[in-house]
């Protein structure tokens, strides 16, 4: 395992580009599953997490590879029963394969996928979904076994605003003869951009981006060239970055559109930034204290609480933080506490942190993505020394954090094991 290691205290200046999304382009990538024909996918990074799907593809024997921010797919010649158990089993991305190879051979078997440790994340919603098209289901230890020969085209109520759950009746459907509505469906960009590609491959999308969508299917899908978006989370963590340390840094690729009810809170808290096209420019401003709660976009995403508490602990006065979504999103809580975070937990989805107060390096440990970015955000802001470990985690979801970073001038670096007895 590797180590981030921070020097904080120190204000960032310059120009950080935001990636491709993560979330965006993992059901891009299962959706090239769905037809014989090649499928490129631009603005994807370099992350594990893009990693472990492309080494599921090719475990599976279709062609798969990436240079640089391109993805080449050919899903020709492919194995369904081929796929990498041990992969599957760790990366809860791959619950898109679902909906890829069911929709793709009209059977699919696949092991219970696991990911980050942030509370219950069941597949039943899926699951239900597939069985009100005609799927029958069945479970053996940890495997999940869908068999696709009673699938009709026809109506679909999710259980709740589950983006991963829309995007695998949306390719289920987009191969089933006829008409599917999908209500409670998930309106996220990266679902719009996931409905652009089935359009472009040949099924008919309308409604993505409402809560009701409708897919006339195609037997014979066809290849496409589709641009994943820019990544909101990405956006949203350097932005506050800023903000907590002070710091007057420039943000491009941002996708404002899609940070509608994330920038109305910077006003609240303060933060003093100018817009223009996709860039954000920060300025460094006295932060006040706020109440958020997370909410289905196009509310601020669960996965930005995170970041917001950091902001809260350099805010005066109490800030309360609501995520009622997953019971355990506060474990970083724990982690900010040791750093001297004057923070209470409440219960499993309400925290309340008073500041400001002085956050101090600590050795702690990422927890989850978008934790363990969280806590790269709080080693800079805080003074002396942080070591996180676990580095691998983070990689899952940003791609070149650490070199981003130093050229903006924190004092980061990524050591390996060798290297972490010393710091010790």
């Amino acid at each position: 395992m590797s180590s981030i290691v921070i020097t904080g205290g120190k204000h960032l200046s310059g120009t950080i580009s935001v990636n491709g999304a993560k979330n965006g382009a993992l059901p891009l990538l299962a959706a090239s599953l769905l037809t014989r024909k090649p499928v490129q996918m631009d603005n994807v990074p370099q992350i594990k997490d893009v990693k472990n799907i492309i080494q599921i593809m090719t475990g599976m024997g279709v062609a798969a590879s990436q240079q640089g921010d391109r993805v080449i797919v050919q899903a020709k010649d492919i194995d369904p029963f081929r796929l990498p158990n041990k992969v599957v089993g760790e990366l809860r991305g791959s619950i898109l394969m679902l909906g890829a190879l069911l929709g793709r051979f009209g059977e699919a078997h696949l092991p219970q996928p696991g990911g980050d440790v942030i509370g219950a994340r069941p597949i039943d919603v899926h699951l239900d979904a597939l069985e009100q098209l005609g799927a029958t289901i069945s479970r053996r230890n940890n495997l999940v076994h869908v068999d696709g020969r009673g699938l009709k085209a026809g109506r679909v109520v999710l259980q709740e605003f589950s983006v991963t759950a829309t995007e695998n009746v949306m390719m289920v459907a987009a191969t089933l003869p006829g008409y599917t509505i999908i209500n409670i469906a998930a309106n996220e960009p990266h679902v719009v951009k996931l409905a652009e590609m089935l359009t472009m491959m040949g099924a008919t999308v309308e409604g993505a981006g409402t809560h009701t969508i409708c897919i006339r299917g195609c037997e014979n899908l066809k290849g496409a060239k589709v641009r994943n978006t820019n990544d909101m989370l990405e956006a949203g963590l350097f932005i506050l970055m800023a903000a907590a340390t002070k710091s007057e840094l420039t943000i491009t690729n941002v996708p404002l559109e899609d940070l509608t009810l994330f920038f109305k809170k910077l006003d609240e808290i303060g933060i003093d930034y100018t817009c223009s096209e996709d860039t954000v420019k920060v300025h460094p401003a006295p932060l006040k204290s706020f109440h958020l709660q997370t909410l289905p976009h196009p509310g601020i995403a669960t996965d930005l609480q995170a970041p917001f508490s950091v902001v809260a602990t350099q805010a005066k006065g109490a800030s309360l933080i609501h995520d009622p979504m997953y019971e355990s999103r506060f474990r970083h809580c724990d982690e900010l506490a040791k750093m001297g975070a004057s923070i209470t937990v409440c219960d499993p989805h309400r925290v309340i942190v008073d500041g400001p107060t002085q956050l101090r390096g600590q050795h702690i440990k990422s927890l989850d993505i978008r934790s363990g970015a969280t806590l790269v955000l709080a080693g800079i802001v805080a003074k002396g020394q942080t070591i996180i470990d676990e580095a691998e985690i983070i990689e899952r979801g940003y791609a070149d954090l650490v070199e981003r970073l130093r050229a903006v001038g924190a004092d980061i670096k990524r050591v390996g094991e060798s290297d972490e007895k010393k710091l010790d």
